[in-house]
């Protein structure tokens, strides 16, 4: 501390008159619901680099529980060992080699949580309430912060009903379907675009009949059909949205 020397007092620091301390900018919480097919992941995913947040796949999470039940035979109707279970599980999203992959208690399963039958498995799993209790619990721990883009089914409605911003991203099924086929048949699994299209009808079926935490638009949700819009396209709509919310 510096002494003046004509009266052997401290130096005061000195005010910066009419400087104000740039506020810090505000980190959201983006929530993107919609069926599946319909460009979650893929828009999640962007938007979150675009903004630099971080992404949040909750329906990965289910897929992981799916997996894991599947491995160790626990059947799906024993919804108290599938909760154990799901509590035991170390979900974690990681970026590696610029893209995200998911790790659970540290195995990367980012592949094998894409098989149609798991999607299925995953769907049956998601109406179990105190499964989806639990995995609520870790995605609000996750995201609680703000800075962060999740997707799922009930991310505005259940999960963060209280998000700054709101998307439901839609598309025909049949175009849904087309998404699904395409890129299942890319990573070399052999199915039919009928079967892809009973699948995804399946989903949607399962997805907004559940008891718990059905699919459902949120009344503030900036609703968005993809079908025939690009991904780009899907992105520069929602980002347009996030600035609005900004200012």
């Amino acid at each position: 501390m510096k002494i003046d020397p004509q009266c052997g007092k401290p130096f005061l620091p000195l005010r910066r008159v009419g400087m104000v301390t740039p506020a810090t900018k505000q980190q959201f919480i983006i929530a993107i619901d919609g069926p599946s097919g319909a460009g979650k992941s893929t828009v999640a995913k962007l938007l979150a680099k675009r903004m630099r947040y971080t992404y949040i796949d909750t329906g990965a999470m289910y897929r992981a529980v799916a997996l894991k039940a599947k491995e160790k035979g626990v059947r799906t109707e024993d919804e108290s060992a599938l909760a154990r279970l799901a509590a035991s599980l170390r979900i974690a999203f990681v970026g590696k080699n610029a893209e995200d992959r998911v790790l659970c208690n540290g195995e990367d399963i980012t592949e094998m949580i894409r098989s149609p039958d798991i999607s299925l498995l995953a769907s049956d799993i998601s109406t179990k309430a105190s499964v989806r209790e639990i995995l609520v619990g870790m995605q609000r721990k996750m995201g609680g912060e703000g800075g962060v883009v999740l997707e799922g089914r009930d991310i505005g409605t259940v999960v963060f009903p209280n998000a700054e911003v709101k998307f439901y991203l839609d598309a025909d099924p049949n175009e849904r379907a087309r998404r699904r086929f395409e890129e299942l048949i890319g990573k070399g699994i052999p199915v039919s675009f009928e079967e892809t299209l009973e699948e995804v009808v399946q989903r949607d079926r399962n997805d907004t009949s559940r008891s718990v935490a059905p699919l459902r638009k949120a009344k503030d949700a900036i609703v968005i059909d993809s079908t025939d819009l690009s991904v780009e396209e899907v992105l520069d709509r929602m980002a347009q949205s996030i600035r609005a919310r900004e200012k």
